[in-house]
């Protein structure tokens, strides 16, 4: 049976894959990667922060091949980042000179330097937009025109975006949160090696940043709903790009010599959890959960730092809180690819599951034949008895 299975299998492959290509370009507009890019800014930022490559025209062009499945545009893309050479490596990034787009936070009405909504749906309606359904090309320049006025007018006298302080600074500045060491031991890159359990807070992170999308906030919402820490409070989401810069090879030196690359967008957020037993005299304090992701997957980067706390505590008798538990099961790639196989042949190993059922069945038939012949020769010598009597 297996060796039917290989024979002939490579032309069924070419005719699928040529099927599969016929159906995405009778079945799709030719849109370039530009246009993905800008129509579906967020499903491409859910593929380079998956990929761990900031890379938007190829995270498009992944999405187009991939006819908008991101678990296939993140293999593919992880796959050709997997070719890549890595020939620097960046100073550490301070997500406090964030140039803020957005900043938000759940646990202070005012906050310095304001709550700063900026572009989210949030506080939409979700209704279906039927309009734009027909929405053709000069409606969409006449309200771009339209907005870019609108914004051009309210931002006349504005400055750039600004840095902001962080909000639990003020926490920290009155000992209601724990104040920590600064670590500056080397982080290790959980793209370059097995995953080891205890794992490192900095492959812990890493795993979750660039876990599967809806695995990270399923988990983060398992946690809240009991199968974790308490309901946490959204400190501080901010949303911004930080630059990025790296150190000359031959004479590393500070900040101000490092040459600047460009910059990145990411959200950051902190999360404060009532805790117990962190030194405090009361034996109350507050603790923080940390999420940092690529783009703009902010859902992603809170239940990331509930993740983040869970993994802190430990204890295994919540599977939030079990580190092996949780980082084997948020990649996406890993996950996709280990059920996809399930598709692939299994015909020795079934045809070996097959024959241990029909050999018990076997088994039980022949008990049950033996069991019976007994009945009736119980019955038989019965009857014999009888009609000696």
């Amino acid at each position: 049976m297996g060796y039917v299975a290989v024979h002939g299998g490579g032309k069924a492959i070419e005719e699928s894959l040529k099927l599969l290509e016929y159906e995405r370009v009778s079945t799709s507009s030719p849109w370039s990667t530009d246009e993905i890019e800008g129509a579906f800014p967020e499903l491409v930022d859910q593929v380079m922060g998956e990929a761990s490559l900031y890379a938007p025209r190829l995270a498009a062009l992944a999405l187009k091949q991939a006819q908008g499945s991101p678990d296939e545009a993140v293999f593919l893309l992880r796959a050709f980042r997997s070719t890549l050479e890595r020939p620097y490596v960046s100073r550490p990034v301070d997500t406090g000179e964030m140039r803020v787009a957005r900043r938000v936070s759940a646990a202070f009405k005012d906050v310095p330097g304001g709550q700063l909504l900026g572009a989210t749906r949030d506080y939409s309606h979700r209704l279906l937009a039927f309009d734009l359904e027909t929405e053709g090309p000069e409606e969409l320049a006449e309200k771009r025109a339209e907005l870019a006025a609108h914004f051009d007018e309210a931002s006349a006298g504005a400055g750039a975006s600004a840095t902001l302080p962080r909000v639990l600074d003020y926490l920290r500045a009155q000992g209601l949160v724990p104040s920590v060491a600064p670590d500056d031991a080397e982080p290790v890159d959980a793209t370059m090696v097995p995953l080891t359990f205890p794992a490192p807070r900095s492959v812990r992170l890493q795993t979750l940043a660039r876990g599967m999308t809806q695995a990270v906030e399923a988990l983060g919402y398992a946690a809240i709903r009991g199968f974790g820490p308490a309901h946490p409070t959204v400190g501080e989401l901010r949303q911004g790009r930080v630059a990025v810069a790296v150190d000359h090879p031959l004479e590393p030196g500070g900040v101000d010599n490092a040459y600047y690359l460009g910059s990145l967008p990411v959200t950051e957020v902190e999360s404060v959890f009532m805790s117990e037993g962190d030194g405090a005299e009361d034996g109350l304090s507050l603790a923080i959960g940390y999420g940092c992701v690529l783009g703009r997957a902010e859902t992603k980067a809170i239940a990331m730092s509930v993740l983040d706390r869970c993994l802190e505590l430990g204890d295994k008798r919540y599977p939030t809180e079990d580190e092996e538990f949780v980082l084997y099961h948020v990649d996406g790639v890993e996950a996709t690819g280990f059920i996809s196989h399930l598709k692939l042949p299994h015909y020795v190993t079934f045809q070996s599951k097959l024959s241990s059922v029909r050999g018990t069945r076997n088994a039980d038939d022949g008990d049950q034949a033996a069991d019976q012949a007994a009945a009736a020769a119980l019955e038989a010598k019965e009857a014999t008895d009888a009609a000696a009597l």
